[in-house]
């Protein structure tokens, strides 16, 4: 394997003209059937994905072609499986490994498009559900719009971290940048093991224990952030230079999004409709940590008082840390997370939590990019929200668990959330846009 990379990787860096259809191929191949399971796509994906960042290709085109190639190799995969049917476990390959399909079929058996959305995240399934989906005859227009969604998380929860890593590791940091890099990304890997780890072995108390954690990492942010300046200024720097007219336009709607008004309005929406279908507890439980967010974000930020990046040609008055875009979008989608995954095992509630966090990342990263926050102040804001709604969720389960909800609550709350969504951005983006443009 590592011959074979580095090989890979030479000839494309003495051949940068290639790298866009590199990045497009590898991600075809990590999300077709068969190939996707023999093929070591995922390292093949940071590889690339690091020379691009590099220089050779923008943050935008590179996002675009992951997302291009993913979907086309989803198209490639249904096809095949509507086309074959039962008669696919003859193929080569399949028929001598029947275990590959077995398991992607009894995952969209259970789950259906939320299998889709959710299984583009676990390696082994990924390339096996779409074809899985044309097996099953599901509907095309269908099987489309669950792929346009999980190809564009996908893309970017698979791309953007090489991308970054090649981009710093080209530029000029402060002095200091990466030991404290090291600490934050070490500290947060931590959490993250420590989360995965309890929830898997169900421990009694594994909620209350990612809160203390996250607690413990929300201090440290709270009073080490003069201390991490070199760090901040290196990723300020870093964004900075890589933005594009296309990436100013999608990073003004995502931050259009996160508005303190729109997300109260967002709450608000989701609490009344869990107490219109009388789901008492779960609103609690989300009322609970979305007050709770709110109201901790808006003391600690004027208890901290720190002043905002002077990027923005009209800066903002309002103090900096923590990020409010960043603590009310995920408390809000990490809450619906929490419910998503209510009665599912706990690969399948992790699962729910890392879709949960895609949008959210993305306005808070879009903070980040228009030069609103720190990079520290939209972490502060993710930790906080996760400290809150884990200890609303150990809070809620002291007796009982939450029960999962109906489908028919979600097919009632899903659409109206998102036609919400869409109808803020569509209104007030032209605003947007003056608000935030150089």
């Amino acid at each position: 394997m590592g011959p074979w990379l580095d090989s890979i990787t030479g000839w494309l860096t003495v051949n940068p003209q290639w790298l866009a259809a590199a990045v497009f191929i590898v991600a075809c191949v990590e999300c077709l059937a068969i190939a996707g399971l023999i093929v070591p796509g995922t390292v093949l994906l940071f590889a690339v994905a690091v020379l691009a960042g590099s220089g050779a290709l923008p943050l935008g085109e590179t996002l675009l072609l992951g997302f291009l190639g993913g979907l086309f190799g989803d198209m490639v995969s249904y096809f095949l499986g509507r086309h074959f049917h039962q008669n696919i476990r003859r193929l080569p390959g399949l028929r001598n490994h029947p275990e590959w399909i077995a398991g992607a079929e009894s995952y969209f058996q259970r789950y259906g498009i939320a299998s889709l959305l959710v299984g583009r995240f676990i390696g082994p399934l990924r390339p096996m559900l779409p074809m899985v989906a044309g097996m099953f005859d599901m509907p095309f227009p269908r099987f489309v719009a669950v792929s346009l969604l999980a190809a564009a998380g996908w893309s970017v929860a698979y791309l953007l971290p090489g991308w970054a890593t090649g981009a710093a590791i080209r530029l000029p940091l402060p002095e200091g940048f990466w030991p404290e890099a090291g600490i934050v990304a070490g500290s947060i890997a931590v959490m993250i093991g420590l989360s995965v780890t309890s929830s898997l072995r169900r421990h009694r108390h594994a909620s209350a224990f990612i809160a203390s954690v996250g607690l413990l990492i929300l201090l440290g942010l709270f009073f080490g952030y003069p201390h991490l300046t070199a760090l901040d200024q290196g990723l300020m720097a870093l964004v900075q230079e890589h933005r594009s007219p296309m990436m100013d336009e999608v990073a003004v709607i995502f931050t259009l999004i996160g508005e303190f008004r729109n997300m109260l309005v967002f709450s608000a929406l989701l609490t009344g409709l869990l107490l219109l279908t009388r789901q008492w507890r779960q609103a609690i439980f989300v009322g609970g940590a979305l007050l709770c967010t709110a109201i901790g974000n808006t003391v600690t930020k004027h208890f901290f008082a720190r002043l905002r990046p002077e990027v923005l040609t009209d800066p903002l008055t309002s103090y900096s840390m923590p990020s409010g875009h960043a603590s009310g979008s995920f408390a809000l989608f990490l809450a619906l997370a929490v419910l998503a995954g209510r009665g599912q095992p706990p690969r399948m509630r992790l699962t729910w939590l890392l879709l949960g966090c895609m949008p959210a990342l993305a306005i808070a990263l879009s903070r980040v990019y228009l030069g609103a926050h720190w990079p520290t102040d939209v972490l502060a804001g993710a930790m906080l929200a996760a400290c809150v709604c884990a200890a609303s969720l150990w809070l809620s389960q002291r007796q009982t668990p939450l029960n999962p909800m109906p489908a028919k609550v979600w097919w009632l709350v899903l659409p109206s959330m998102l036609a919400l969504f869409a109808f803020f951005a569509l209104r007030h983006l032209p605003h947007a846009m003056l608000r935030y443009a150089y």
